[in-house]
């Protein structure tokens, strides 16, 4: 199968390769694109790949653009980082979606769904199409219900805390934790798990396994190395906060929103 990869970073664009190489030595590296124009473009001068990766956030903007403007005729499966808003849209349509960082088992396991799909339909006369997809998935860009409130107890006390009170999460000893802006501590009954998926994504970024941070906490940003980034928190973090290397470019574009 020919492939074309929608990613506007370089460092992920790598990956992916080797690990299409690795899962498929079938498939075939045909394009790389980085934006939606230069993907609009590409698609209309080329022949239409099999299957296409797509990055959902690119430097000028969603992937969404793209169909929008062009006829998209091949399988797309979507990457994302933390999107997600877009998460549902997969669940629920047959195409399947990779978590970024990307896991050779992950995309492994995707390819085996499109080839089974294809082979289906193939079996049943039925030509696949995605149009369906594209439309859940800019549904589920309309406004998600979030959390508004967190209850947690103080002494013998239940208090009902906004989550505009709350400077950042973190995992301490297997409990989570949050500081409000007031540098007040509170234990909460979710993992960052849970709590990634409840939380608006443009209020909160988990920049790694064990923190989640709000703009207001983060006051001074530093190189670390590993090519990862280093947090000064508001209020203190008695820990390291640190952006995880994966996480790097999408934590800028969400501080930049």
């Amino acid at each position: 199968m020919n492939v074309l990869i929608v990613e506007d970073e370089e460092l992920a664009v790598k990956k992916l390769q080797k690990l299409i190489a690795e899962a498929d030595a079938s498939l075939t590296v045909v394009g790389i694109t980085a934006s939606i124009e230069e993907s609009v473009d590409w698609l209309e001068n080329h022949p239409a790949p099999d299957l296409i990766f797509m990055d959902i956030e690119l430097a000028d903007g969603q992937s969404f653009e793209i169909f929008e403007q062009v006829d998209v005729q091949s399988t797309v499966i979507f990457t994302t980082s933390y999107d997600e808003y877009a998460l549902q849209a997969f669940k629920v349509n047959s195409i399947d979606y990779l978590l970024k960082p990307i896991q050779k088992e992950d995309l492994q396991r995707s390819l085996k769904k499109l080839r089974d799909l294809r082979g289906n339909q193939q079996a049943e006369g039925v030509p696949f199409s995605i149009e369906k997809l594209i439309k859940e998935l800019q549904l589920q860009q309309q406004p998600v219900e979030f959390r508004k409130r967190f209850l947690v107890r103080q002494g013998q006390r239940l208090l009902s805390i906004e989550t505009s009170e709350i400077a950042y999460f973190f995992t301490d000893e297997r409990f989570s934790f949050f500081k409000t802006h007031n540098n007040q501590k509170f234990l909460v009954e979710y993992t960052l798990d849970e709590l990634a998926e409840n939380l608006d994504p443009y209020q909160f970024f988990r920049i790694s396994r064990s923190v989640i941070v709000t703009h207001q906490a983060v006051e001074q940003i530093q190189p670390y190395f590993g090519n990862r980034l280093s947090l000064n928190l508001h209020p203190t973090f008695e820990k390291e906060a640190i952006v995880s290397r994966e996480k790097v470019s999408d934590f800028k574009k969400w501080m930049g929103k």
